[in-house]
């Protein structure tokens, strides 16, 4: 005989589910507006009516986009920055944390000490400005590269996970002749690869959404990244960074609103298609290191 359970819904209940509904539509009302202006046909675009469905769908604005040397040079910056930033930042981390799980490591506590007293006090603006400058790194984006070569949460959290792994894994590698390169390839990497994928996804998001670092110290607007090129049309009211690569009858015949609406947009997509595949990584990566056996 099984018995089945069931649970009346109470006023609390219906009162507790709405507003959880209430909530997560106004968390998404923002959102959907933005998408449904990007996608509204110009000529029946009217300003500041809030639509969740287009009245008359419209990819003018992403061919207008997309046509654009600046916007294409900002996106290619962006990627780049991304890309090779977040290969800088996985080989420092990893190298650095897997070089601090050793005890005998020269210097070892104070390197710790070091890392656990940036996660509370660090430099600040002016004396971070300072150093990119006398590095010569302003107007190069490997001043958005090499000022976050790592952090110290990263580090800690990959070294924690590194000092999960068994010992004798590593002491079975050195007795088949492998050397502290040789253990850390073939016998740590490995095994790292998901710390490996989730630290990937947190890096590459920091770099795709770099503002303000790449605004003090980016000023050739050739070298933009797509966030301040989208902070200059969307906050700049009299900015036309986009429109001046375009044609002037091109640019007259679509409103400025659907086109920064549009460029949201197309800064959001790469992200939101990539986590998808590296969501499972995600919530895996915030527990790496925090309980061992």
């Amino acid at each position: 005989m099984s018995f089945v359970l069931s649970k009346r819904m109470t006023i609390g209940d219906y009162f507790i589910y709405g507003s959880i509904v209430l909530f997560s539509f106004i968390c998404l009302a923002p959102f959907l507006y933005v998408v449904s202006v990007s996608l509204t046909d110009p000529e029946v675009y009217v300003p500041f009516q809030f639509r969740i469905i287009p009245e008359q769908f419209s990819l003018a604005s992403y061919a207008y986009l997309l046509s654009t040397n600046s916007f294409l040079n900002s996106l290619k910056n962006t990627a780049y920055i991304t890309i090779v930033g977040t290969i800088f930042n996985i080989i420092v981390t990893f190298t650095m944390a897997y070089g601090l799980t050793k005890k005998t490591l020269p210097g070892r506590t104070f390197i710790l000490y070091a890392v656990v007293f940036t996660l509370v006090f660090n430099a600040g603006i002016v004396p971070n400005y300072i150093l990119v400058q006398g590095l010569g790194l302003i107007n190069s984006h490997w001043a958005l590269i090499l000022i976050n070569l790592t952090n110290a949460w990263s580090l800690i959290v990959v070294k924690s996970f590194m000092d999960s792994i068994p010992i004798e894994l590593e002491e079975a590698a050195r007795i088949d002749g492998c050397n502290d390169i040789g253990v850390f390839l073939r016998i740590i990497i490995p095994l790292s690869m998901p710390a490996i994928a989730a630290f990937t996804l947190f890096f590459a998001v920091a770099h795709w959404n770099t503002y303000f670092n790449a605004m003090i110290y980016l000023t050739d607007s050739s070298k933009w990244t797509l966030q301040v090129l989208i902070k200059t049309l969307v906050i700049d009211s009299g900015s036309d960074a986009v429109a001046q690569a375009g044609s002037s009858g091109e640019q007259a015949a679509l409103p400025q609103e659907t086109i920064r609406m549009a460029s949201i947009v197309l800064a959001m997509l790469p992200i939101l298609v990539i986590y998808p595949f590296l969501q499972k990584y995600f919530a895996k990566g915030v527990m790496l290191g925090s309980v061992k056996g």
